[in-house]
């Protein structure tokens, strides 16, 4: 399989619903038996009679069939409580299992005593509590083996996942003119890096690669949640796994195995469900003190029962007819000893974290891990990169003027040997659209760039047939002392009164030309920004571009504060000064230049389209690149944490709750007690509840004011 350490964990989960499966079924072989003595059997009178048999002195048979039958779940099937409280106290902490072992402990080994001394006596009739010890294990079993049911519906999306890579792919062998010799069948698991592969519609692409010929719509929806497929032509990039819906496409293989995208969103999935979020440090340390703090109020409670019999503190009436004191104040011991397990205060946050992040998964929103998801629900200012973020990050040239007599052929000939080696959206444009004056050639070699050096947020500058080109803003002319003639600074101020980006080209030290980019609004950025307002979220735009257009794009979108030409650094500062200003902040970026103030930011989240850098550095990745994925992810993230505390609430409010019942104190003025093995049933019950109301999650839907929002004339829903 491609994802062994995915399948691992999978085939880990099951085995452990079989064994706490397997286990529950054996111990309700011998408990039923166990209950139907000591509970039913009794009240029938000639079944009575039987059971009541002396054997030994006042040792009936029905005592010995209980001692019988509720041995092996004491100690065969009840074993992992003894393992796992033996690893606890080992490492200096007690746990549930501590707790667990010690009041099956106290009621099984009380009753063979009673036993053995009944044995002994001829006026000793013994009481025992052989049912106490068996039935509490039996519901604690079935109560964890719920749990653990519960707990892999929480990793659906990774199983999902796992399944989306197909088992077979059809490799092709081209010859040195790329014509197709023969294709053969072979398992995905077996293609390299460069082999071209090809998908026939209704197939799923096998591994990551960028499509070498053929035409098709592709459904990404599996991986990036966006429903509408996703038009491919030559040179556009494929993901493995999503399906290909129309056309035939020959795709080169690029990334494969643990490479691919899908395995990494698998691993990235796996290792946020991992990991803890800070505020379950909270549940750490209560459950750390918990414990003894139980065992001391266990043993306090069956001291102060057990005395005030003794000293005749209550009417010898309320002792019901089948036990003493001793046994009475023991019962009550053992009930607030497994009442107050706190399983389901552990269980609070890393279950709501599992099902968030694997809903966050479902839809497009890769979650990496708890303490992203705990920052973000409290995220009160965002700061957004414009390119690429706010607007489609394709910029196009759409207009040029020249300042100098020059052939517009071989002014672009020049700027494109020098923006070809940069990586930035405007540098791609510019090349782009010096493609136009080369159509006779697909891929034009421009010419050889020497001395190239990029300086981020400002531009490029390199040598071309012997000639100094720089292009780039305003500041990095200046920083290189080139004049800006009065005509340049009014084309620049034109075209940023348009929302349009102005670049200086300099040539030998003068401004030859002002070219106007163009970068379109992302369909319903506006809205987005007006959504957060409402959710009093602050968003501010800082951004490398220059102020005219920084500040046109900011109006036309409703932000009111921009930083602009900031460089990578600066972007970062200003998200450290908003923090100080006791701003709990996000970063929304997608380049390069964004990644020091997405690690800045308490939550960094990368637009899924931008670079692989901003993406490893981000907390939360966008994969559909759309920006009303901002408000999910704070949305989600606020859901989940709401659903954290309404666990916590229930966890320590039916502790709270619990344990003076358990304790007796309902019993002097109702005659209520609640038995050990009713305790346990509660127990087992409220870590069931807590699981189960994190998996209410499931049901999330995206909030409402997104219902209306039109993304490129189409609504989404």
């Amino acid at each position: 399989m491609i994802f062994p350490e995915g399948g691992g964990r999978e085939s880990h989960r099951k085995e452990e619903i079989k064994q706490y499966y397997r286990s529950f079924l054996w111990s309700l072989v011998f408990t039923v038996p166990v209950f139907l003595i000591a509970m039913i059997f009794m009240y029938i009178p000639g079944i009575k009679h039987a059971l009541d048999t002396k054997l030994v002195n006042m040792l009936s048979i029905g005592a010995i069939l209980r001692w019988v039958l509720s041995t092996p779940v004491q100690f065969i099937v009840g074993r992992r409580f003894y393992t796992g409280s033996y690893k606890a106290l080992r490492h200096g902490s007690a746990n549930m299992d501590v707790l667990i072992a010690l009041g099956t402990n106290a009621a099984y080994f009380y009753s063979v005593y009673s036993v053995l001394r009944a044995a002994s006596s001829t006026d000793f009739e013994s009481t025992d509590f052989f049912e106490t010890s068996s039935m509490l294990i039996s519901f604690i079993l079935l109560g964890k083996y719920l749990e653990v049911l519960a707990k892999g519906k929480t990793s659906d999306a990774i199983a999902k996942l796992m399944n989306l890579t197909p088992g077979t792919a059809i490799l092709l062998t081209l010859d040195d003119e790329g014509n197709v010799i023969s294709e053969e069948e072979i398992d995905s698991r077996l293609i390299q890096r460069n082999d071209v592969i090809k998908i026939v519609p209704g197939a799923k692409a096998a591994s990551d690669g960028f499509v070498i010929w053929g035409q098709s719509h592709v459904n990404e929806s599996m991986i990036t949640g966006e429903a509408r497929p996703v038009a491919k032509r030559k040179g556009d990039t494929v993901i493995g796994g999503t399906v290909n819906e129309n056309g035939v496409l020959h795709i080169k293989a690029t990334r494969v195995g643990s490479e691919s995208a899908l395995s990494q969103i698998v691993r990235l999935v796996e290792s946020a469900q991992m990991a803890k979020a800070p505020v379950q440090k909270f549940a750490d340390r209560i459950s750390k003190y918990f414990v003894p703090l139980v065992i001391i109020l266990s043993i306090s409670t069956w001291l102060a029962w057990f005395l005030a019999g003794k000293f005749h503190g209550y009417p010898d009436s309320w002792i019901p007819k089948s036990m003493d004191s001793f046994q009475l104040a023991l019962q009550f011991g053992i009930s607030v000893m497994v009442i107050a397990c706190p399983c389901a205060l552990g269980l609070a946050t890393p279950t709501a974290v599992m099902v968030g992040t694997g809903v966050g998964a479902s839809q497009g929103i890769l979650i990496k891990g708890g303490q992203a998801l705990e920052s973000a629900h409290k995220v009160n200012c965002l700061v957004f990169d414009k390119t690429g973020t706010l607007t489609i990050g394709k910029p196009v040239v759409v207009n040029t003027r020249l300042l100098k007599n020059m052939v517009l052929r071989d002014f672009y000939e020049l700027i494109a040997a020098a923006e070809v080696n940069s990586e930035h959206p405007l540098a791609k444009a510019i090349v782009e659209y010096a493609k136009k004056f080369r159509e006779d050639e697909e891929n034009p070699m421009w010419p050889e760039a020497q001395d190239f050096q990029s300086i981020t947020g400002h531009g490029v500058k390199a040598i071309v047939r012997n000639k100094e080109v720089i292009v780039g803003n305003k500041s990095l002319m200046l920083e290189h002392n080139i004049p800006i003639s009065i005509d340049a600074e009014e084309m620049l101020a034109e075209t940023e009164g348009m929302a349009q980006t102005g670049i200086l080209v300099s040539i030998d030290r003068e401004v030859t030309g002002v070219l106007a980019i163009s970068d379109p609004l992302k369909p319903g950025a506006h809205e987005v920004i007006s959504i957060l307002k409402s959710m009093k979220v602050r968003s501010i735009m800082v951004t490398g571009d220059n102020s005219g257009t920084a500040n046109s794009i900011a109006k036309e979108v409703g932000i009111e504060t921009v930083i602009a030409e900031a460089k990578p650094e600066q972007k970062a500062e200003k998200v450290k000064e908003l923090q100080a200003a006791g701003y709990i902040v996000a970063m929304v970026g997608d380049g390069i230049n964004d990644s020091p103030a997405l690690v800045a930011a308490d939550v960094g989240m990368a637009i899924g389209a931008g670079t692989d850098i901003a993406i490893e550095a981000a907390d939360i990745v966008l994969m559909k690149s759309n920006l009303e994925d901002v408000i999910t992810a704070i949305d989600l993230s606020r859901k989940t944490f709401s659903r954290i505390r309404l666990n916590y609430i229930w966890a320590l409010g039916y502790n709270l709750l619990g344990i003076p019942i358990a304790g007796g104190v309902l019993f002097p003025g109702t005659g209520f007690r609640l038995p050990p093995w009713i305790a346990g049933a509660a127990m087992a019950a409220s870590s069931v509840s807590v699981v189960v109301c994190s998996l209410l999650l499931k049901n999330y839907r995206r909030p409402k004011m997104l219902e209306h929002l039109d993304i490129g004339g189409i609504k989404i829903e």
